[in-house]
């Protein structure tokens, strides 16, 4: 049987949490940000967990 090989950009995009969750980043934080004002800038800046309907996927792709 082939070794199950992991999905490169996931691994990348996410991290494990050491409590076993995964953390992203947030979106709509890469060009065109001077149209947003600063407060949505603020609270588009820490990581955010994965939605735990999504989190088996995640790993999975991870190769966890």
């Amino acid at each position: 049987m082939p070794k199950m090989k992991s999905h490169r950009t996931s691994q990348k995009r996410f991290k494990v949490t050491g409590s076993g969750k995964v953390s992203r980043r947030q979106a709509n934080r890469h060009h065109g940000n001077e149209k947003f004002t600063s407060k949505r800038l603020r609270r588009l800046k820490g990581d955010e967990l994965v939605a735990t309907a999504d989190e088996k996927r995640v790993k999975k792709m991870m190769g966890i």
